[in-house]
């Protein structure tokens, strides 16, 4: 099973900029797909963006602001966060499955992925 922690949260203000590192160890994540997740206070935990065999992908809110990618040799992915907003800040968690398939899936569910990092968080002032 992939280990995985996250680095990079922190405080900002609106409009400023963060970069989240999600760091896998046990496994090679060439053969996962992987996903960001954040929770605000007394909220679900909701889906961020995806990447897969092919693609990224993101939820709408962060849509054009926030780009994920993934560094294979170095087992790590990354959120780069633009254009911050004071709803962004939540606890953000990085995910992973395994997925073989090569296809281009939109893995966007909590159950659709079986390890989780522990979370950083993510504070954006007004």
């Amino acid at each position: 099973q992939v280990q995985l922690v996250e680095s990079g949260g922190g405080l900002v203000q609106a409009g400023g900029s963060l970069r989240l590192s999600c760091a896998a160890s046990g496994r090679t994540i060439s053969a996962y797909a992987m996903g960001w997740f954040r929770q605000a206070p007394g909220k679900e935990r909701e889906f961020v963006g995806g990447i897969n065999w092919k693609s990224t992908y993101y939820a709408d809110s962060v849509k054009g602001r926030f780009t994920i990618s993934r560094d294979n040799e170095k087992n790590t992915m990354y959120l780069q966060m633009n254009s911050l907003k004071p709803e962004d800040t939540a606890v953000y968690y990085c995910a992973a499955r395994l997925d073989y398939s090569e296809l281009d899936t939109l893995f966007q569910r909590r159950a659709e992925y079986d390890a989780w990092g522990q979370g950083t968080q993510v504070t954006v002032s007004s």
